[in-house]
């Protein structure tokens, strides 16, 4: 079964490859910003999910064949406060200043669409949410940080897998899903659309 992910994420494709996947790699380019001013009053969970399926489906309607795509978007829930990439250093050290100390929910959607000869044939969708636990960078940590640029573009300004891992004191619950896709969510949506983890997996050398 081919496996196609709607992503730009390195770090989602590296997990992906390191648990015995090696999907192609199509980007959407759905305007994130127009389709959460579409639903204001969705809860957190759902903005992210509704991301992930459009995402998803904008790539499902450029493929032919049979296929599995798979869609995800990631955001930190703060003190009730859905926030998402950055984009500037200025952004982002207002945000490690607030959560500096302080726990976070890393809440990603997923959305699983099975096409068959081009066609969507099943779909599922889901979300994951992880607590992170943030620690206390120093103002010359963050300051170094920054001008790395690894944070402005990541969800809630931080990397578990890279150089943001030294400021996390730990997490509760999966961390794949931190670094951008939940294993264990994306096995039992791709089992809800017939399609077992096992058949993704590349022979290994």
């Amino acid at each position: 079964m081919r496996l196609v992910l709607a992503s730009a994420s390195p770090a989602r494709l590296s997990v992906l490859r390191a648990a015995g996947a090696d999907p192609a790699v199509e980007v959407s380019d759905v305007d994130e910003d127009a389709l959460l001013a579409a639903h204001p009053d969705a809860d957190p969970a759902r903005k992210v999910t509704l991301l992930a399926a459009a995402k998803a489906a904008a790539v499902a309607g450029r493929l032919t064949g049979d296929c599995v795509v798979v869609g995800c978007d990631s955001m930190l829930l703060v003190d009730g406060e859905l926030v998402g990439k950055p984009h500037d250093a200025e952004t982002a050290r207002r945000r490690w200043k607030a959560m500096a100390g302080r726990t976070g929910e890393l809440l990603t959607g997923h959305a699983v669409l099975r096409l068959a000869g081009g066609a969507v044939a099943q779909e599922a969708e889901g979300h994951a949410g992880t607590g992170v636990r943030f620690a206390e960078p120093t103002d010359a940590e963050l300051d170094a940080y920054l001008a790395t640029g690894e944070p402005l573009e990541v969800a809630g300004a931080f990397t578990l897998d890279g150089l943001g891992g030294w400021f996390v004191e730990g997490i509760d619950g999966d961390p794949s899903n931190v670094i951008g896709i939940s294993l264990p969510l994306l096995r039992r949506l791709l089992g809800a659309v017939g399609v077992s983890v096992v058949d993704l997996w590349t022979p290994r050398s």
